[in-house]
């Protein structure tokens, strides 16, 4: 099924653009949280009409995504953990651990915006990438210490 994007969604297309999903995607979640149109004249028509409106929305979008990467390098990751004679945690940090240390300094982030290449296991530095909008990708510094 043709669609025409009306918001940015990562690995699918930018705003505007038509892309081709299944229909099960389309119905049951793309059409009932308006980020697409069915493709075909009258919405092509319709779309044409908000085009600025939806593109002023994503730059919003990619505006709030520019602060929140700004605002988390302002603050220091550090996780206190248990840990063995040869600096082996016992058990990991895992995404909802990271994702509620930044609610707990304000900061909103969604599970899939966050990437953790390597599982956290022991004592030390460790990088993620947080990625909340698309073609923006930081890398950070988790600091783990020994209780």
């Amino acid at each position: 099924m043709k669609v025409i994007l009306t918001t940015t969604i990562k690995k699918l297309g930018k705003i505007g653009d038509i892309v081709s999903v299944k229909p099960g995607y389309a119905r049951n979640f793309l059409f009932p949280n308006n980020m697409a149109l069915r493709e075909n004249k009258r919405n092509k028509d319709y779309y044409e009409k908000i085009k600025d409106e939806m593109k002023k929305n994503e730059e919003i979008k990619f505006n709030e995504a520019k602060k929140l990467i700004d605002d988390i390098q302002k603050i220091k990751i550090t996780f206190n953990r248990e840990a063995d004679e040869k600096d082996q945690l016992y058990g990991s940090i895992s995404k909802k651990e990271i994702i509620d240390y930044l609610i707990n300094n304000n900061l909103k982030i969604k599970s899939d915006d966050l990437i953790i290449k390597n599982q956290i296991k022991s004592i030390g530095q460790h990088k993620i990438e947080i990625n909340p909008y698309e073609d923006i990708t930081e890398e950070f510094t988790i600091e783990v210490v020994k209780n």
